[in-house]
């Protein structure tokens, strides 16, 4: 197994997520749930600003966190749970649209599923820090793939029965299931928020 990545935060003072972890839940509450809602939710995180203009540049970590902690609150841990992951698959769409550039989409889809892992990892090590905040990422490539975000902001302060990181699963799913393999899934075998050390995540196809 080789491991390809290293610890990762953001490089700012304050650490800062990608907007998507805002705009992608807006858009999943909207349309699983109801505009009324939504506006409840964003309210209760301090957020509603972001309802009548839409974050486009990295946001305060501490308000992604007050976000996902609103839902959990508003909706329970099974419905939060599902529009995180509508959210997730929403933030793979995104990148695979705006941020990976379609001639390296076409090169990874060509390749044999292994090497293709390897290159994404490499992607996801580099840009880390535009969504794991002051958390720290880490990959290995291997079968299956392994990844890990220690100190995970999204599990501060929460306390769960079973893994929570609906939100990142499904983007990192959704990524390997288009630029990877078709096949590709991910579980959560280890979540912070249930006591483990950190994060972690295995993706097989």
């Amino acid at each position: 197994m080789t491991t390809l990545a290293h610890a990762a935060g953001a490089p700012a003072a304050v650490a800062r997520i990608g907007p998507n972890a805002i705009t992608r839940v807006a858009e999943a509450l909207l349309r699983e749930i109801s505009a009324e809602r939504t506006q409840q939710i964003f309210a209760t995180a301090g957020l509603a600003h972001y309802l009548r203009q839409p974050p486009e540049a990295m946001v305060d970590e501490e308000e992604v966190i007050r976000l996902h902690r609103a839902l959990d609150g508003a909706l329970g841990d099974t419905t939060a749970r599902r529009i995180a992951r509508v959210a997730g698959l929403a933030t793979g769409d995104y990148l695979l649209a705006r941020r990976i550039p379609q001639a390296v989409q076409a090169i990874l889809k060509r390749l044999p599923a292994r090497i293709a892992a390897r290159i994404l990892l490499i992607a996801i090590r580099k840009h880390a820090w535009t969504f794991a905040g002051s958390g720290r990422f880490s990959a290995a490539a291997g079968r299956p793939v392994q990844l890990a975000i220690a100190t995970n902001p999204l599990c501060r302060g929460v306390a769960a029965t079973v893994p929570h990181c609906d939100y990142y699963a499904a983007t990192f799913e959704r990524l390997f299931r288009v630029l990877v393999h078709a096949d590709a899934t991910v579980v959560e075998t280890a979540c912070e928020s249930c006591g483990a050390a950190a994060c972690r995540f295995e993706i097989r196809w």
